[in-house]
């Protein structure tokens, strides 16, 4: 059916919800549901919801569950097509059905081979009038995590670069804070408030000794999963993130013939092991890493540092967003690159992706950019 003049604002709405869930819905999509009774004088939401943390209450049944009687005979804005199976919960197409809502407008199909489609023609089915594809850009990006995990059993995968000017995330020393600003630092918070999983490699374990939580006020519940990629299990016991894996989890990417008896000491300390394939080269095969990752019900993760583990998932494809911010200072060759060697001959193979956004952070710069496809 044909949209209507107010069909976008609407489904912008429900997908501001929608965003109120990532990081905490997975491996749900994060989906948002706006309820509108278009009313003679102008149309009036009666009922508003978001995909609650661990993926239940779906939106649909939270929208529904606010406006009462007054869905009957009112329009639902979903951001992603009302599912159709029956899972933890019901299906929502049959709640929205059940509840007498008269037109449903869809961002998106969902990519789940057990909806696919299904929950458009249900609703199709009892009567109800659908419009598809509102704002389906947006609705995708706003999931691509979810999507890619359908299409190529990995998660969405952010890096993010806190840099100088030329590019170098320490001085010849190792010496790393703070390169950039306190705003810049509290966006990096809020970007791990949005992921599910945060990852760095061993060196950078090992050398800041991280927390890797998110510290904004009021975001403290919102910690990710942290990930460390440790082939070798050279990460310390004593280290912050195993000394807390018992409050916020800890996983480490590592290679399957590890010393037994680490092992079982990391195991001891609540420290999930998740063992790689190796690759060609021997090292850890970072594509069979992702796909433990979406294995695992992860759908967007956020990798932090370092230089080797930033190449590696280029070298492989495997970043779909940068987050850059960048200082206002010079640090020099001898600092530390962001990106270790690519083994780049041409500057025509070099990876290349697209500038979707930049803005000042406080004296930074912060630019976001999308893998070129």
């Amino acid at each position: 059916m044909a949209m209507r003049p107010y069909d976008i604002p609407f489904m912008k709405m429900a997908l501001a919800l929608a965003a109120r869930g990532l990081g905490r819905v997975a491996p749900n999509p994060a989906v948002g549901c706006v309820i509108v009774r278009e009313e003679a004088e102008c149309p009036r939401v009666v009922g508003r919801g978001f995909t609650q943390p661990g993926g239940r209450p779906h939106a649909e049944t939270e929208a529904l569950a606010r406006a009462g009687a007054l869905a009957k005979g009112a329009t639902a804005y979903v951001s992603l097509e009302p599912c159709s199976h029956q899972g933890k919960t019901g299906p929502c197409a049959e709640a929205l059905i059940d509840a007498g809502i008269a037109r449903v407008v869809g961002a998106i199909a969902d990519p789940n081979p057990e909806v696919a489609g299904r929950g458009f023609t249900r609703l199709l089915e009892a009567g109800i009038e659908v419009t598809e594809n509102v704002c389906a850009a947006d609705a995708q990006e706003l999931n691509l995590g979810f999507f890619l995990t359908m299409s190529e059993r990995r998660p969405l995968v952010t890096l993010k670069v806190a840099s100088s000017l030329d590019g170098r995330t320490a001085t010849h020393e190792g010496q790393s804070k703070w390169i950039t600003g306190e705003v810049s630092r509290a966006r990096g918070h809020l970007l791990r408030a949005t992921h599910d999983a945060i990852m760095v490699g061993s060196a950078t374990a090992i050398v800041d000794d991280p927390e890797l939580t998110c510290r904004l006020p009021g975001l403290g519940d919102r910690s990710p999963v942290r990930i460390v990629a440790d082939g070798r299990l050279r990460l310390p016991l004593t280290s912050k993130l195993v000394r807390d894996a018992g409050k916020v989890p800890l996983w480490i990417l590592t290679m399957p013939e590890g010393d037994a008896v680490r092992r079982k000491a990391f195991e001891d300390c609540g420290v999930e092991l998740i063992d790689v394939e190796p690759g060609a080269d021997g090292s850890m095969d970072m594509r069979k890493a992702m796909e433990h990752l979406a294995a695992r019900g992860v759908t967007r993760v956020l990798v932090e540092g370092g230089a080797r583990l930033a190449a590696s998932l280029m070298r492989d494809a495997l970043v779909d967003r940068i987050e850059w911010f960048q200082a206002a200072r010079l640090i020099g060759g001898d600092g530390y690159p962001a990106v270790a060697a690519l083994g780049i001959r041409h500057v025509e193979g070099a990876p290349r992706f697209v500038l979707r956004d930049m803005a000042r952070a406080g004296d930074d710069m912060h630019a976001s950019y999308a893998r070129s496809v």
